[in-house]
């Protein structure tokens, strides 16, 4: 079997995309907290769709109500009633390590020697099985299969006198990617990991009364349905403490390059959001008047496929003097567990998400722009479907390298068996997808459209497979054919 039959081979699910990771928010000082982590929530839906958390206090009690789905199908007025108090953090999840279960939604909560904990995890931590061995041999019983409890026991277990002492001594314990925000009776505190891996930006609202609340979120696009003013970035290797004394920092880590997630100026973060000091949408649009550099073609229009590809496609269609047409339209009300009515309809799941617009297609020579491909199976699909409307030419531009290693970070790509890049040639992948051409973003690109400099430093191991960390799954970094 050559590498385009294997490829041909693969299970043909409905999507290629890489899926969203977690969203976190926190609050301090607000009469009513957890509404507003609610909101914040609302804004950061797009970075998971799992579950939902809320946990809240108010100096004396701790309350936390989580559940599966959407965070407005969860929350209704009545729920958001039960949590009290002018603390509160909130997360929404796509799992990455653990179960997908309500067993492991966040905020996780947990009562130790240290107090009563809740906390909400974004990312993923790469030495799991050898910090969970330690601290189940030192009497740690796990609640769940997460591994934001990890942290929690960590610090249950932290022989530091104080709180924030031991939640320094345990952050500096694990490996990995974890933006992370905590809650006590009566604290708020948010951390990044050393390498800086996930956003976590912290801004104030102005209340009418003159008092302040301290915000936290995974995203800027939160503060802005909150009115909150963005203040800065939580750095890597931070510690924020916030509570009715104010606000202190410690650094408990330093001396580590940074490497920040490019994944999310590329598909993650929504365009309106500053990520690592950096706005998104600036980002996107120079990845696609850069990639309409690099590879130009003679074409009539430039098209979308929403809505990841949106902006970079508009930037492309800016440096190459072409029409952007809107000639797929996306349906967003498509539920989650919608139920398709013969599996044996070819294309049926992209077809349910996207329609092609026939007018606009007809007989044009068309640029489609996308972010990513990562099996494949999707931008066939899609392909097909504009050919299908009647183009003359489909050439398919993505505004990113070949993803060829999967993501150990909080990013759930399969293994690098089922990456079409990783295992085919850019040929063989124009092939398999049926365009009449392809190409991608280069890296050198890439770094220069997210504004790589000395200050700002990114991970780039998806289209590298030269990983921040030591700590790999061998099995998944192994080329489809190669034998350990």
């Amino acid at each position: 079997m050559n590498n385009l039959e294997r490829q041909r081979a693969l299970d043909d699910t409905p999507f290629d995309k890489l899926r969203e990771e977690c969203g976190v928010v926190a609050i301090h000082n607000h009469p009513d907290a957890a509404r507003q982590v609610y909101l914040g929530l609302y804004a950061l839906q797009h970075r998971g769709q799992e579950s939902a958390g809320i946990a809240s206090a108010d100096y004396e009690n701790l309350w936390n109500i989580k559940g599966m789905g959407l965070v407005a199908e969860i929350f209704t007025d009545d729920v958001l009633d039960k949590l009290p108090g002018s603390l509160s953090i909130g997360h929404t999840r796509y799992s990455t390590t653990g179960d997908s279960a309500l067993l492991n939604a966040q905020p996780i909560r947990v009562e130790s020697t240290k107090g009563l904990i809740a906390i909400a995890h974004n990312g993923n931590l790469v030495n799991l099985d050898s910090a969970r061995a330690r601290l189940e041999s030192d009497g740690a019983i796990f609640q769940t299969t997460s591994d934001s409890e990890i942290i929690v026991q960590l610090i249950a277990h932290s022989k530091e006198a104080t709180l924030i002492d031991a939640i320094a001594d345990s952050l500096r314990q694990v490996e990995g990617a974890f933006s992370i925000v905590m809650m006590t009776r009566d604290r708020i505190f948010a951390a990044r990991d050393p390498r800086g891996f996930r956003p976590l930006s912290m801004g104030r609202i102005y209340n009418d009364d003159g008092t302040e609340t301290v915000v936290f979120a995974s995203e800027t696009c939160a503060f802005d349905l909150l009115r909150a003013v963005y203040e800065r970035d939580v750095q890597p290797g931070e510690l924020i403490m916030v509570s009715r004394e104010g606000i202190s920092s410690r650094q408990y880590a330093s001396g580590v390059p940074q490497s920040s997630c490019i994944f999310e100026h590329v598909y993650f973060a929504r365009p309106d959001s500053r990520i690592y000091g950096r706005w998104v949408q600036e980002s996107r649009e120079e990845m696609g008047r850069r990639l309409a550099r690099e590879s130009a073609v003679p074409a009539d229009l430039v098209v979308p496929v929403p809505d990841s590809g949106v902006t970079a496609a508009i930037g492309y269609a800016a440096e190459s003097n072409l029409p952007f047409r809107f000639g797929l339209i996306r349906n967003h009300y498509v539920g989650r567990t919608f139920i398709e009515p013969e599996q044996r309809v070819r294309d049926f799941g992209v077809k349910l998400k996207l329609n092609p617009v026939r007018n606009l297609l007809e007989g044009k020579r068309v640029i489609l722009i996308d972010d990513s491909i990562i099996r494949g199976t999707t931008s066939r699909k899609i392909v097909r479907m504009v050919r299908g409307a009647g183009a003359k030419e489909v050439h398919l531009r993505i505004s990113c390298p070949p993803t060829i290693s999967p993501c150990f970070y909080g990013v759930d790509t399969p293994s690098k068996r089922e990456l079409i890049a990783a295992n085919q040639s850019v040929e063989e992948i124009r092939q398999y997808i049926e365009a009449d051409s392809l190409a991608y973003l280069s890296l050198d690109g890439l770094l220069q459209a997210c504004g790589e400099n000395n200050d700002l430093r990114y991970c780039t191991a998806c289209y590298t497979g030269n990983y921040p960390t030591q700590w790999v799954d061998v099995e998944d970094i192994l080329p489809a054919n190669a034998t350990r």
